[in-house]
């Protein structure tokens, strides 16, 4: 009964890619910037290897590692979410998924005021928590949408759950989806509800993402194919809008998707979990928060022995990252970034190093080929 469980720290990169400038992320590492706090510590992690990885040189390098490591370059045209993950699944993309600084055009914003019978506010980039703040009180005394975009490919709606019920504002985020395709195709159209009066308003769990298809098969639609179980822990379910995975929990943090994966580990089944930890990027890298990164990393090391007891003879776990978002530069956009992948189990050999690999999507080879399943997707198996 094999079982693989990949786990995306989301954001978590380990330095800049060759081609970062071109992306302005000159200098740009994730981890080593979450390292010079304080609050940082991982020693579980170090044990495995994580700091062993090439580029990676956070105090002294771990002497007998317990577990096999990589560094991975990102070979598609971005540094998203979406495009991140579908590497990793598999998937190269040759162009980045497009992006709308200035807001996005008014001919859109028209068609998608007509199809919803509500106007639209804001129509730029913003923080979510500022956009409610900022638009709150106007949405509640009108009615209208708050939209808004980031540095990401993403078509955000925001709504106060009194004012337009979650159902409706689900159907619009729908409307949206449909209608941007081609040169406007975002990766995401996300619902962000939210309660409270002004001066207080909570964004709540009720988030929904509406997300392209990836545009090729991916490890995941392979492994379903095969008969093999595919478990969603985050939004993982929403980033391949639910193709090829046969389960899936949602999750309201790190801590959560932690237990949920833990929960999955306790049941018997033959294939993937595959999780996504989203605080790292969405509370701290995105703010600019040095501490509360590296917080956050160190409490994912001290629930990191949990995760090894549960490990069965045929399990591998993985542990990877989609991005970079360094916490430490002026920016407080995503950072093209290497990525590192730590894996652990009794299939692997302690302290091998893979070196630097070609393509995120070498974990999706490494996957199929564990599961004897012919590889119709990109990426070079590791031997394992």
């Amino acid at each position: 009964m094999k079982r693989v469980f990949l786990i995306v720290l989301d954001s978590v990169g380990i330095g800049e890619m060759p081609d970062a400038a071109e992306y302005h992320d000159e200098g740009s590492n994730t981890l080593l910037a979450a390292s010079r706090s304080p609050y940082f510590s991982m020693p579980n992690m170090r044990s495995l290897g994580y700091f062993n990885i090439d580029g990676v040189h956070i105090g002294g390098k771990e002497a007998n590692p317990k577990g096999a490591f990589a560094r991975l370059t990102e070979v598609s045209k971005g540094k998203d979410t979406t495009i991140g993950h579908w590497e990793i699944a598999g998937v190269i993309s040759s162009h980045p998924l497009p992006t709308f600084p200035n807001g996005f055009p008014q001919e859109i914003i028209e068609e998608f005021e007509q199809k919803t019978g509500r106007g639209v506010l804001c129509n730029r980039p913003y923080s979510g928590t500022d956009v409610i703040r900022d638009y709150g009180k106007e949405h509640m005394e009108t009615g209208k949408l708050i939209v808004y975009t980031s540095a990401d490919s993403v078509f955000q709606v925001a709504a106060h759950e009194e004012v337009v019920p979650i159902e409706e504002l689900y159907r619009d985020c729908q409307i949206a989806r449909n209608m941007l395709t081609g040169k406007n195709g975002v990766g995401r159209v996300i619902a962000r509800p939210f309660i409270g009066e002004p001066g207080n308003f909570t964004r709540t769990a009720g988030r929904h993402d509406f997300s392209l298809e990836p545009p090729a098969v991916t490890m995941l639609d392979q492994l379903t194919e095969s008969g093999k179980t595919v478990l969603s822990v985050g939004k993982i379910i929403d980033i391949f809008a639910e193709r090829g995975i046969t389960d899936f929990v949602r999750t309201n943090g790190n801590d959560d998707g932690i237990d949920k994966t833990l929960a999955y580990m306790d049941k018997d089944f033959t294939g993937l979990c595959f999780t996504n930890l989203v605080d790292y990027d969405m509370l701290y890298g995105h703010r600019n928060d040095v501490d509360g990164y590296a917080k956050a990393l160190t409490h994912f090391d001290e629930r990191m022995p949990e995760l090894l007891a549960k490990l069965r003879e045929d399990d591998i776990l993985m542990i990877t990252a989609d991005h970079g978002c360094d916490p430490s530069t002026p920016s407080t956009d995503h950072s093209r970034e290497y990525t590192p992948l730590l894996m652990y189990g009794a299939h692997i050999t302690p302290g091998k190093n893979y070196g630097t690999r070609g393509s995120f999507a070498d974990i999706a080879a490494t996957i199929l080929s564990y599961f004897d399943i012919k590889q119709k997707c990109a990426g070079e198996p590791l031997e394992l």
